[in-house]
């Protein structure tokens, strides 16, 4: 094996693959990177059994071939280089890799032992625009069930149908959901639990391009945008039927400034530290609404943020963390609404955009 390959395009995909490089001390094979060179085309491959990456690069082969190198190594190698031609020429046992007046001799190993890339077969699959996407796994990621226990939740239901794409997360205590619109006439429906940590870093791969592919087969979900093509497991099961849980009116809806109640949040949060709940009263006719915290150690803080509000004044009690949550995900809007029935049901956080949002949060005592 010898090739040529720039710095810049190698340290790029080594960042790429970097993401599917395994951890595990009894497998050493899968915390190293499967190189095969042939036919001016660098491969990169890493794997830790439940995620496969590939991605490849132009190089100058001057002999086709393919090792194994430790991920880490070599990352910390190409990273520390200049940007000029890093040469790369080994055999089964060892790799020599030198650029100007650098060189590195590793130790390789067998690219036999290396798990093999998975082949598949769509289901479904649909095209998508990568910056909208991005835009709506960043609004609904953290209310994704971060624990394995439950790996439904931890997953983000999406959906493209009739010209509207859907993204959907709950970790049992709040929901979060967003849609847009997008011309999907040429796009069979579909819909898939895809894993939220994984559809959360694909996204923020070095290297997107404007489109990415997603498809489905009956055990994997598969990303491809570029020269990278990224899989890991399905989640299978039953998501929540989320759509029984939005009523359909309200007692109380206010319209309040994002920028006004996140700051008014912030601060009366100093206080709740020992405990989470802030608590809202709505005022609708002297349309203002009350902040305030109490803490036995600390004392308590109030605040008041003007609103526009229809129905009836109500109080509600919310966990902060939950609510600044929300406040990040619309803090490109200006306005967002807030729709109450009482103090024992979910307060209903809804932005209306371009990407339009709707956060549902289960109350806590007051």
């Amino acid at each position: 094996m010898k090739f040529t390959v720039s710095q810049s395009s190698l340290a790029q995909a080594l960042a790429i693959v970097s993401k599917g490089m395994g951890s595990n001390a009894s497998q050493p094979i899968i915390s190293g990177v499967h190189l095969i060179a042939e036919n001016g085309t660098l491969e990169l491959q890493t794997t830790d059994t439940t995620i496969f990456i590939r991605h490849s690069i132009p190089a100058n082969v001057d002999e086709a071939g393919e090792t194994v190198l430790s991920g880490k190594i070599l990352m910390s190698i190409v990273k520390n280089l200049a940007d000029a031609p890093i040469s790369v020429e080994g055999d089964d046992h060892n790799v020599m890799i030198a650029s100007g007046k650098s060189s590195f001799r590793l130790n390789a190993l067998s690219p036999e032992d290396f798990p093999s890339f998975p082949e598949y077969e769509f289901e479904n699959s649909v095209e998508l625009d990568s910056d909208v996407l991005q835009t709506m796994v960043d609004k609904v990621y953290k209310v994704t069930y971060k624990d394995n226990s439950r790996p439904i939740l931890s997953g983000i239901l999406t959906t493209v149908e009739d010209n509207t794409i859907r993204l959907v997360a709950t970790d049992s205590y709040r929901l979060a959901v967003c849609d847009t619109n997008v011309d999907t006439s040429n796009a069979e429906a579909f819909r898939a639990i895809l894993p939220g940590s994984v559809f959360h870093e694909v996204l923020g791969l070095p290297g997107m391009t404007e489109k990415i592919l997603i498809g489905i087969t009956p055990s994997q979900v598969v990303f491809k945008f570029g020269n990278t093509t990224f899989i890991a497991r399905k989640i299978e099961g039953n998501f929540p039927n989320y759509k029984q849980l939005l009523p359909k009116s309200c007692t109380t809806k206010v319209t309040v400034n994002v920028a006004d109640l996140a700051s008014a949040l912030r601060r009366v949060s100093v206080i709740a530290l020992a405990n989470p709940s802030v608590r809202f009263d709505i005022e609708c006719d002297a349309k203002l609404m009350k902040l305030s915290a109490t803490s036995p150690d600390q004392g308590d803080a109030t605040e008041y943020v003007n609103i526009d509000a229809e129905g009836e004044d109500l109080s509600i009690a919310l966990n902060y963390h939950y609510v600044n949550d929300c406040m990040n995900a619309v803090s490109d809007q200006d306005e967002i609404t807030l729709e109450l029935q009482s103090a024992m049901q979910p307060g209903i956080f809804k932005s209306y955009a371009k990407v339009n949002y709707l956060y549902l949060l289960m109350p806590v005592r007051m």
